[in-house]
């Protein structure tokens, strides 16, 4: 699974990006889970219900990012749990992405961002990806500015900021 984080985050195999590539397995006892209603496994595919909670930055993927973390989450744990990729062996595994807004990310004590993760764990900011990074930051950046959001509010890369044009009178 680790590999697969690694690779969703744009293949940083870096010591910096591995030590942020965080799995949590929690097994929940038995009658704690109900799935349709059911404690059991009546509604339950092969091989078994899982709930996969997957956290990156806001703005670093888009939506054929996030279909590929789907199928490869959901892959891996196929063939781990049944070694078998089939379709509809894994209707119950469950992968949901959640973004966190830009400056509520914070590590050490101190507040990091998009920007200071790609510089840690070794991802250039010279590439397609984090070209359209910044091209969402500065999408946002206008519109928090047409909406006369202000200056301060937060949620944005601060090399993206720059791209914030006063509100339209």
């Amino acid at each position: 699974m680790t590999d697969v984080l690694i690779d969703m985050e744009g293949g940083a195999n870096t010591r910096a990006g591995r030590a942020f590539a965080w799995i949590l397995f929690t097994e929940i006892p038995e009658g704690d889970w109900w799935v349709g209603g059911h404690a059991d496994n009546t509604f339950v595919s092969p091989p078994g219900a899982f709930l996969v909670n997957v956290v990156v930055p806001e703005g670093y993927m888009n939506a054929a990012h996030k279909s590929d973390v789907h199928a490869a989450v959901t892959s891996a744990i196929t063939q781990v749990m049944s070694g078998s990729s089939q379709a509809g062996v894994a209707a119950s595994v469950l992968v949901v992405i959640d973004e966190v807004t830009e400056g509520n990310w914070g590590a050490g004590g101190k507040t990091i961002s998009l920007d200071s993760i790609a510089d840690s764990v070794g991802l250039p900011k010279s590439g397609e990806r984090f070209r359209w990074v910044r091209s969402y930051f500065e999408a946002k950046a206008r519109q928090f500015a047409s909406a006369g959001y202000p200056v301060d509010v937060g949620g944005l890369l601060a090399s993206a900021a720059s791209h914030r044009q006063p509100p339209i009178a």
